[in-house]
């Protein structure tokens, strides 16, 4: 017998008012607050599985700030049973599908919307912003593929040098990433994040999880608090440049991953050295360098600013999903599933098979 069972889950607050938000098509880049977007995400899985039982984790928005995320319902609808899990421990929310074993395709439909816009911190003002001493711990505590000694203790002590003070030493290390590593086409994904084997093989290249993971564990390497943002762009710049938004509603395969740093005073600080390397690769003609304009103006932004064209989805590292055989996952921003215990390929959603869409609403 198939059952069928629909929920919703209020992970937000009360929605924000909606505000217009211009579409530039500047030279310069410089995100700014200038109003709430409310985008619609459907994920959209259909599994063959030849009698096989199966089970499926979509994640869905679980990261809430105030100033620019805010998630909202999220409804699902699949031939086998599932529910909505939030878990506040581990700091995600994703649909749990299961499928008993059977012929019919395993089939399972998840609708979620969030409001998101961008951001910029006045990083000339020093306010009271502070962080309580558990949440300080936990942020600068390592992670299986973001230790904190050796290698990692050493480089971050040697690119912040003499600088004192949490944002000139948060400054050295954005720089060094953005000048020491380099994007790499040919990693799939958005990486691993393995920073401790990047910097030991002297390879600090690959995708926005690589090098955006590496600030993060460079910054708790020196006790600065980070974390990275793990989500999906959702829609085009608004300042013209192409590498740095989805093409098209279809978004299976517009992951990223941002980062945040906090700094006292001044409270978390968003940071994308990636995104800075990815603009150097790919944004037209493609043949910029760090001394292009186009890039100079993106790497003075993305320290301190971010786009509100992106959604997050959680922070989560080191992530056990229930019922899972596949062991830990270093972060959660795919789609995931199994198929007789066998684990499927979240990077090939043709293959998967997967579909996402985000249409603004």
């Amino acid at each position: 017998m198939t059952f069928t069972r629909r929920s919703a889950l209020r992970l937000g607050g009360a929605a924000a008012a909606m505000a217009a938000f211009p579409r530039l098509a500047a030279a310069s880049y410089a995100p700014r607050p200038e109003g709430w977007r409310s985008y619609e995400l459907t994920t959209s899985v259909t599994m063959p599985r030849n009698g096989a039982p199966a089970q499926a984790w979509v994640p869905v928005p679980y990261h809430m700030d105030a100033d620019w995320t805010l998630p909202g319902e999220t409804t699902f609808d699949t031939n086998g049973t599932a529910e909505l899990v939030r878990d506040d421990a581990q700091g995600i929310a994703f649909v749990h599908a299961i499928w008993e074993a059977g012929d019919s395709p395993a089939e399972l439909t998840v609708v979620s919307t969030v409001q998101t816009q961008s951001r910029a911190v006045d990083l000339t003002t020093r306010g009271d912003a502070t962080l309580p001493v558990a949440e300080r711990a936990r942020l600068t505590a390592p992670t299986e593929l973001l230790p904190t000694d050796g290698i990692v203790r050493e480089t971050a002590e040697g690119a912040i040098g003499w600088a004192r003070g949490d944002l000139a030493q948060a400054r050295r290390l954005y720089d060094f990433v953005v000048e020491s590593t380099e994007r790499d086409p040919n990693v799939r994904g958005c990486g691993l994040g393995d920073i401790k084997s990047m910097l030991e093989m002297g390879a600090l290249s690959g995708k926005c999880a690589d090098l955006n993971a590496l600030f993060v564990g460079l910054a708790r390497a020196v006790e600065l608090p980070a974390r990275d943002l793990y989500g999906l762009r959702v829609a085009p710049s608004a300042f013209g440049y192409k590498s740095l938004g989805a093409g098209s509603e279809v978004v299976s395969k517009a992951q990223h991953c941002r980062a945040e740093v906090f700094l006292e005073g001044y409270g978390w600080v968003p940071a994308d050295p990636a995104d800075v390397r990815k603009v150097v690769l790919e944004e037209p003609p493609q043949d910029l360098t760090l001394e292009s304009p186009e890039v100079e103006d993106v790497r003075a932004a993305l320290l301190g600013a971010a786009e509100g064209n992106w959604v997050c989805l959680n922070t989560a590292h080191d992530v056990t999903l229930p019922g899972s055989e596949q062991g830990m996952l270093p972060f959660f921003m795919y789609p995931q599933a199994e198929i007789g215990g066998v684990a499927q390929d979240e990077l090939s959603p043709d293959t998967f098979t997967y579909e996402i869409i985000a249409r603004e609403v």
